[in-house]
């Protein structure tokens, strides 16, 4: 398994042929939806298909995206998910507070006992708001996210850079409590991987790493964005053959190497090793 996952690919959960595929398609994680790709009359199909899925180890980790629990599925969905085997984490969508992470973990019982890994998905301006309280909620929270389609319909956002500034403070939140940066929300349209491969681009400059996929195609793209180019490693192990050297100094092409270059450096390497 890849040590750092870039690429997250969705699945409906009452489709086990789709499922399947998924699992086969190259993602680092697949997650089985069972909130916005499942109508409501297919949720208890869904809950139990991906219940007897997860009854068994799978060959890459699998997440679940449960339904909202403060509505009608939720508490099903966990009670009957967190305790399966092959499950390696629960997408909570639609949370806007950190009691809404506290009540889930509290519910959720694992194989291994205690919580699951939880990863809380902000779709709202009030979410966005409690992004840090909602990072710091639960020590089983282990990411945050955008759901970008229901934040931009509840801000009433109609250009994309409009949802710039809460991409920035998702990023901010992440790292001031101590979590891996967050994953990019789906770029929608599975036809247009030259606008997927701009978005990446611009998700990686605000701190993105790695992007949800609705689609096998757009895996690629979106790894091929977010993994360091053949001049970004070679800056790196100028920069760390440089800092071999006692003290802050600058290179011939005038980058200053100091204490937080470094770090940079051994991350784009970490991430090289990826290739």
């Amino acid at each position: 398994m890849k040590s750092v996952p870039l690429t997250w690919l969705y699945a409906p959960g009452d489709r086990p042929d789709v499922v399947a595929k998924a699992l086969t398609a190259g993602a680092d994680v697949v997650v089985v939806d069972l909130e916005d790709a499942v109508a409501p009359d297919r949720k208890a199909y869904a809950r139990a298909a991906t219940a007897e899925l997860l009854r068994d180890p799978q060959p890459v980790p699998v997440h679940v995206r449960v339904n909202a629990f403060a509505g009608p599925w939720g508490p099903a969905d966990v009670a009957a998910l967190a305790p399966a085997p092959g499950l390696s984490g629960l997408r909570l969508p639609k949370v806007s507070s950190p009691s809404d992470v506290v009540r889930v973990a509290r519910r959720a019982v694992s194989a291994r006992g205690g919580s699951p890994p939880l990863y809380a998905l902000l779709e709202s301006a009030l979410g966005v708001e409690h992004a840090h309280a909602v990072a710091t909620a639960h020590p089983a929270l282990r990411g945050i996210a955008l759901g970008e389609a229901d934040l931009r319909a509840d801000l009433g956002v109609r250009e994309d850079a409009g949802l710039d500034w809460c991409r920035a403070r998702v990023v901010v939140a992440a790292r001031a409590a101590g979590l891996a940066p967050p994953a990019q929300s789906v770029h929608p349209d599975i036809r247009d991987l030259d606008g997927l491969e701009a978005s990446c681009v611009r998700g990686r400059a605000l701190g993105f790493l790695g992007r949800a996929a609705i689609h096998p195609r757009q895996l690629p793209v979106i790894e091929r964005a977010y993994l360091p180019t053949e001049r970004e490693i070679e800056q790196a192990e100028t920069v760390l053959k440089a800092a071999a050297t006692q003290g802050a100094q600058a290179l011939p092409d005038g980058t200053f190497v100091d204490a937080a270059v470094v770090t940079a450096a051994h991350r784009t390497l970490a991430l090289a090793h990826k290739r």
